[in-house]
């Protein structure tokens, strides 16, 4: 989360929050005494109103794997600008080898999104978007990715803010 203008980071006391697997992997750690099987989970939650986190828990088994991504993404919660429904506007992100391309649409038109990426957008709360997502599909970097893309979601009052104008302003200057 470090390397972004205007995060706000919200505590997880007081707030309804949803999780959502996005993937399971199970591991193998070769040993002299033969192979050592683990699994690793990556967990999106949010409360459907603009806070969302990722997590990702390693352990020996399922249960206890989810647990911990649930934990870690209690810890990483942040607020992104919603506007009815859908983003401020267009975005894109980039993490590892995987690229997305987030766009806000007009109300009726649903999650647009594939796989771990429709995960994130709907923990977020977003309810009308369209999505691209390009290079690697692997769960870990998309969520990252969209991740990257949601945190440069700017709001124009945000922007009135930091510009020191007012609201008509951003539109009409």
């Amino acid at each position: 989360m470090q390397g972004y203008k205007n995060v706000e980071r919200v505590k997880p006391s007081g707030l309804e929050l949803v999780d959502r697997l996005v993937g399971i992997q199970r591991v193998t750690k070769v040993t002299k005494g033969g192979r050592a099987f683990g699994f690793s989970a990556i967990v999106v939650v949010g409360d459907g109103n603009g806070v969302v986190g990722h997590g990702l828990g390693k352990s020996k088994d399922v249960a206890s794997a989810i647990a911990k991504a649930i934990e870690d993404a209690k810890k990483n919660l942040v607020r992104i600008p919603i506007l009815d429904g859908t983003l401020p506007h267009e975005q894109k992100g980039k993490f590892g080898g995987a690229k997305i391309f987030i766009k806000p649409a007009s109300p009726g038109t649903g999650v647009i999104a594939g796989g771990a990426v429709r995960h994130v957008l709907e923990a977020v709360g977003v309810h009308d978007v369209l999505s691209k997502s390009q290079g690697s599909s692997n769960p870990h970097n998309a969520v990252k990715a969209t991740f990257d893309a949601l945190l440069q979601l700017r709001s124009a009052v945000s922007i009135a803010k930091q510009r020191g104008i007012s609201l008509e302003k951003v539109f009409n200057g």
